[in-house]
């Protein structure tokens, strides 16, 4: 059984697909919430914006993307820069799981190493790039190269799942947004799917403020009822493990190097007892086995840096 089948039979049958298409890609094109991202198809600065944008708000992406650039303005430049200084920029900037900065620096020394300064256009090239998964490499393909198949996020599933009465499957979610996709135009096609979920397809709708153009066909809008897919919760962030980690990065960011004595008391207020020496080697620990910090013994004592 193909994949395109179910889809087409069980959520698509007798839908005007064009119709569809059409309603949709109009009201993008006649108004749309402006990111910079948008605005430009040179694949690197497209795959900044990817990368920040796993997990982060995307008005808080703007600033970081930008800074960034300003920075680090071509592939090239960022493969040349140290990558300890990358991971404190993204730290600088809380954008979040500090790893992102390590794949994004190892890809951009892909780029210039291994193919010559010209980023790969296809999705399944892309995903050779370290830390471009398929999600990622489909979006850079098309929004870079209008060469990519539909990209499916959480915004996509809740309109799918509400619009079509798609099942909560991620294989079925798939068929089914590439039944829709509007062939050779995956780069605004992507684009509008993904605002429509964004900003009237929300967890609260706004289907009729937002002007949403599938109300005639959604399932969703016609029975009023609005469920959404389950999506797994975030862990809290504030006084969680990644956010200390993101501390030991910044800090670092700022001093060549630190003793685990001068380390502790610069990230937690009520560093000592229950969060003292054996809980800070364990951050450290974790974050050397991540290629972010490295460790060397001076004077008989050890003392933490950022990794070059």
């Amino acid at each position: 059984m193909s994949d395109s089948g179910p889809a087409r039979s069980g959520h698509l049958e007798a839908k005007p697909i064009e119709a569809i298409q059409q309603a949709l890609v109009e009201w993008y094109e006649t108004d749309h919430r402006e990111y910079p991202w948008r605005e430009t198809d040179d694949p690197y600065e497209i795959v900044v914006s990817e990368i920040m944008s796993q997990q982060t708000q995307l008005d808080r992406v703007v600033d970081a993307w930008e800074d960034f650039l300003e920075e680090w303005p071509t592939a090239e430049s960022l493969a040349a820069a140290p990558r300890s200084d990358v991971v404190a920029f993204w730290s600088a900037h809380s954008l979040g799981y500090n790893n992102r900065a390590k794949y994004l620096h190892e890809a951009a020394t892909q780029i210039t190493d291994d193919y010559d300064g010209e980023f790969p256009e296809t999705p399944e090239e892309l995903q050779e790039l370290m830390g471009v998964g398929p999600y990622t490499a489909n979006a850079v393909a098309s929004f870079a190269f209008n060469n990519g198949d539909a990209v499916v996020d959480t915004n996509v599933k809740r309109v799918l799942y509400r619009a079509f009465d798609v099942p909560d499957d991620e294989a079925v979610f798939e068929a089914t947004a590439n039944e829709l996709i509007a062939e050779g135009r995956s780069r605004v096609w992507n684009n509008a799917i993904m605002e429509l979920g964004g900003v009237a397809c929300e967890k609260t709708p706004k289907c009729d403020t937002a002007g949403c153009p599938w109300r005639e066909w959604c399932a969703a809008y016609e029975t009023g009822d609005f469920t959404a897919p389950d999506v797994p919760t975030q862990p809290s962030f504030e006084g969680s493990r990644r956010q200390f980690r993101g501390r030991v990065i910044r800090t670092l960011g700022t001093y060549d190097a630190l003793t685990f004595d001068e380390l502790g008391p610069r990230i937690r207020v009520d560093y000592g007892g229950e969060t003292g020496r054996e809980w800070l080697e364990g951050l450290v620990s974790d974050l050397v086995a991540d290629e972010l910090l490295e460790t060397e013994t001076q004077n008989g004592r050890t003392v933490v840096r950022l990794r070059e």
